[in-house]
């Protein structure tokens, strides 16, 4: 999850733009069956576009994993004024780089953007219209990869004018076509050519609200307005480039050809219908249809593909590269993503995830230190969140055969990370006092209450997390020592195996629950697990209280219910948390935890390290109770309306976890090649599956009621496991379960 600001900061901004309701509910897919519809047609952009507490999703116009994406800017939550039109957005839920801001008229000097009254807005995944009601400006919109065009229709035809806008950069015309750039951080730019069907009559520079001749503008709010005759309509194609302006051009011209909005809005559905295709699910709800479809929309707006023409600008360290055939992928917030968004990519495009894995290991030699990136973005590697997670997204891949990458220096860029670098949480400096500790004691010390913080490499906000980074550490090195085991490392092995057991240094057998000790080997007392830990828990644990980390052991789930105390237990304590109220009036519990919505007791469906806690129960020996409570969280808070989704949809961390859910199965441990098994929603689900072949899931008799699994078969033999490994399904295969209103409390539990 990106991470606050007002609540908490950075990740999840609490001024966002988001959609008015009343056009959220107007854009809401029929709900009456139409098999009519193509995958495309499912997908409700408006879904989540107002958050219970925090960044909500953005009604995003993309093609799948493509550079160029746009979205509305509003001013907050359900703002009615459209803040100009966007150009492209540089990052996931970032503003945009470039605005256009198309009138009529008499030109408005009082700023260079303007703010839209507006109405009849239209978004789909490829396409974007509205009525900007004071201007009387009809706007279509029409994306590809790495251009775009829009159509706009003055109804008025009194000197349409067109004012451009680069917030910090240049914008210049050539006679022809206009260019330009604008700084985005980090000594990183992107850049825009734009051509409009009709010459301008005038060109005029907007400076300090005061309009001048000349056909360049530089600085802060560069403006730049073509003015033009009596054009009823004007149509702008234009290309976005990462590299220059020459590319810019190039892309434009490789990708839009004519001035066709109506052409390339229906190239870009069939694009999405080919990347949703992937999955096509029948029968039962209509509205699980939305839901699914729309979260595997979401799935799709990260990573980005930067490649263009065969090269690509690396903010990681300012050049240009060639991409030697391969494109390279950024913009990837790992600590979301590695959970369940890669485990998908694997699924059902190994390709691209093996060039976003490829792209990892080249992010790692670009940078001043071969370390695995923790949060790429579009400007370099912003080292957000705790934990180096990528490394299981690498082994993941690996154990389930994506072999295009490599794997000695991937594993070898994830051991600089998590050796040579400080595990601290948000920061790049090297390994420091902390990590000395950590190596030679197992665990990272807290800190009592109003204990002052000397070490150097802690960031002032979001403090030291002990307990996240000890957890999310170990797993981390279970996973490198996973790696090393393959490549034939066997210190390297022997000795990461030790340290992945470091969970345990911070577990205790009182309470049952992971609890912060300080650098004596004392538990931090008193201790309340529900408020205990500052701002978003962070002094202790990160965005989520004690009750989510207590199980964070992905990698050795056995050993948890062990530390718990067997099954019997483990399943009470599983219960307890969903039982156990928030302690506190809303007010004062969401002040605290703003991340930690999506409550059902103390359990958290809106943020990413709850996902695989409902999954748990398959290990317990009470599969039913999986089977019931993914079935409830699913239809109490992923729903086809504006409040849809529960919390931060980070590119895709939740929405994958939807989508696999729906599907009827999870991944609980990525590393672990093996897929746990849960309720699926639909009666028939098929995937096209890595390498062409068919994976299908048939729940005989499936309904809201009928969520219970009685029987199962994989391919064609019973199955009386809750799991079925990778290599069952790598060659195609089919997964038939009987279904019924009552638990069938035998089965799935493996004698």
């Amino acid at each position: 999850m990106f991470r606050r600001m007002k609540f908490t900061r950075p990740k999840r901004y609490l001024s966002i733009y988001v959609v008015p309701v009343i056009l959220g509910i107007g854009m809401a897919c029929a709900s009456k069956k139409d098999n009519n519809l193509s995958p495309v047609d499912y997908v409700n952009p408006y879904m989540g576009n107002i958050s219970h507490l925090l960044v909500p999703t953005y009604p995003t116009i993309h093609l799948p994993n493509s550079l160029l994406r746009v979205y509305p800017e509003r001013g907050d939550f359900t703002g009615d004024r459209l803040h100009g039109l966007p150009l492209i957005v540089t990052s996931h839920r970032g503003s945009s780089a470039f605005n256009l801001s198309p009138s009529q008229g008499e030109i408005n000097t009082s700023k260079p953007v303007i703010d839209y009254s507006y109405d009849q807005e239209v978004i789909k995944p490829y396409a974007y219209s509205v009525y900007l009601e004071n201007e009387n400006i009809k706007v279509d919109f029409g994306v590809s990869h790495q251009s775009a065009i829009y159509s706009l229709n003055f109804s008025d035809s009194s000197a349409p004018y067109l004012m451009f806008n680069s917030k910090k950069g240049t914008l210049k015309w050539d006679g022809k076509g206009l260019s330009g750039s604008q700084e985005i951080g980090n000594n990183t730019k992107v850049y825009i050519y734009a051509e409009p069907d009709h010459a301008p009559m005038d060109i005029k520079v907007l400076k300090n609200k005061f309009l001048v001749s000349g056909v360049e503008a530089t600085g802060d709010n560069a403006c730049l307005i073509l003015t033009f005759g009596k054009e009823s309509n004007i149509r702008l194609k234009y290309g976005i480039s990462f590299i220059d302006e020459n590319q810019a051009k190039a892309n434009l011209a490789r990708e839009i050809k004519d001035f066709d909005v109506a052409r390339v809005q229906n190239k870009g559905k069939e694009v999405w219908n080919e990347s949703l295709g992937k999955i096509t699910v029948s029968g039962n709800s209509e509205s699980d249809k939305h839901v699914f479809y729309t979260s595997l929309y979401r799935t799709f707006e990260r990573p980005v593909n930067i490649s263009e023409d065969g090269r690509y600008f690396s903010g990681f360290d300012g050049e240009v590269h060639k991409d030697g055939g391969r494109p390279f992928y950024t913009d990837d917030w790992i600590w979301d993503s590695y959970r369940a968004h890669h485990p998908l990519n694997v699924l059902i495009d190994g390709k691209k995830e093996g060039d976003i894995l490829n792209s990892f290991v080249r992010m790692s030699e670009q940078m001043d230190n071969f370390w695995l990136p923790t949060f790429p973005e579009i400007n370099g590697d912003s080292r957000r969140m705790n934990s180096n997670h990528g490394v299981a997204s690498l082994l993941d891949a690996y154990e389930k055969g994506i072999r295009t990458f490599d794997f000695e220096k991937a594993y070898q860029a994830a051991k600089g990370a998590l050796t040579e670098k400080t595990l601290a949480p948000w920061s790049a400096m090297p390994a420091g006092k902390l990590d000395e500790f950590f190596k030679g004691k197992g665990y990272i010390p807290a800190l009592y209450p109003g204990e002052k913080e000397t070490i150097p490499e802690v960031h002032h906000f979001e403090k030291r997390q002990p307990v996240a980074v000890t957890l999310g550490t170990s797993y981390d090195l279970w996973c490198l020592a996973q790696m090393a085991r393959i490549l034939g490392h066997q210190e390297d092995y022997q000795l990461f195996m030790k340290q992945s057991f470091n969970y345990r240094n911070l577990f205790n057998e009182n309470t049952r629950f992971f609890h912060p000790k300080d650098d004596k080997g004392n538990f931090i007392e008193p201790f309340d697990y529900v408020r205990s830990g500052g701002q978003g828990a962070r002094e202790y644990y990160g965005e989520n209280n004690a009750w989510i980390y207590r199980w964070d052991v992905q990698h050795n789930i056995e050993d948890l219910i062990r530390l718990m105390g067997g099954k019997e237990q483990f399943v009470k304590y599983l219960d307890d948390m969903f039982n156990q109220p928030l302690g506190d009036s809303k007010f004062s519990f969401y002040a605290q935890l703003p991340d930690h919505t999506g409550n059902v007791g103390q359990f958290s469906m809106a943020n990413e390290p709850s996902l695989h806690i409902p999954y748990l129960y398959n290990y317990a020996d009470q599969p039913w109770k999986t089977q019931k409570r993914i079935r409830t969280l699913i239809h109490q808070w992923f729903r086809n309306d504006l409040m849809g989704v529960p919390g931060d949809e980070d590119g895709g961390g939740l929405s994958s976890f939807v989508v696999f859910s729906q599907l009827g199965f999870y991944p609980v441990t990525p590393g672990i090649p093996v897929y746990t098994i849960g309720s699926p929603f639909f009666e028939k689900s098929v995937i096209k599956l890595t390498g062409g072949k068919e994976f299908t899931v048939i729940a005989n008799g499936v309904s809201n009621t009928n969520k219970y699994i009685q029987s199962a078969r994989l391919n064609g033999k019973v199955l009386n496991k809750t799991w079925f490994a990778q290599h069952d399904i790598a060659n195609g295969g089919l997964l038939e379960l009987e279904m019924g209103p009552l638990p069938n409390k035998a089965w799935g539990i493996e004698k």
